[in-house]
C-alpha cells in the first residue's frame, strides 16, 4: 500500500517513505492556511502557509533537516516541495492531512 502512495507522493521513480523520514527527524510542514492548521493539524506539525513559504526558505535551509509537507488535498503541498527542491531542500509531498494522519496513527 505504502509503495503506490510514496510513488504518488514521495517522488516517482526514487519513492521515499515520508513516515520513515519523519521518524528519522523529516520537518512536518502543513501549507494550509492557519484558519485550516487550527481546525486539525498533523501531530507534531508546523504551519507555513505556501504564500509564506518563500519567507521561510532560509531557516528551513538552515536545519539541515528534509521537509515533508502537506495539505488539504495534495495540491499546495505538491507545490511546496517543488520550491523548496529548486531552492536546494529535500522536500516531498505528503499529500492531504488525513493521508498524513493515517500514516502517523
Amino acid at each position: 500500500m505504502f509503495g503506490v502512495f510514496n510513488q504518488i507522493f514521495g517522488g516517482g521513480a526514487e519513492a521515499v517513505d515520508v513516515k520513515a523520514l519523519i521518524d528519522q527527524g523529516a520537518l512536518l510542514i502543513d501549507v494550509r492556511t492557519p484558519a485550516e492548521f487550527n481546525s486539525g493539524a498533523a501531530p507534531g506539525a508546523k504551519n507555513i502557509p505556501l504564500q509564506e513559504l518563500q519567507h521561510h526558505i532560509g531557516k528551513l535551509k538552515q536545519t539541515g533537516k528534509p521537509v515533508v509537507a502537506y495539505c488539504r488535498s495534495g495540491n499546495r503541498s505538491g507545490m511546496a516541495a517543488q520550491i523548496l527542491n529548486e531552492k536546494g531542500i529535500e522536500a516531498y509531498n505528503a499529500g492531504s492531512v488525513g493521508q498524513v494522519r493515517q500514516m502517523l496513527a
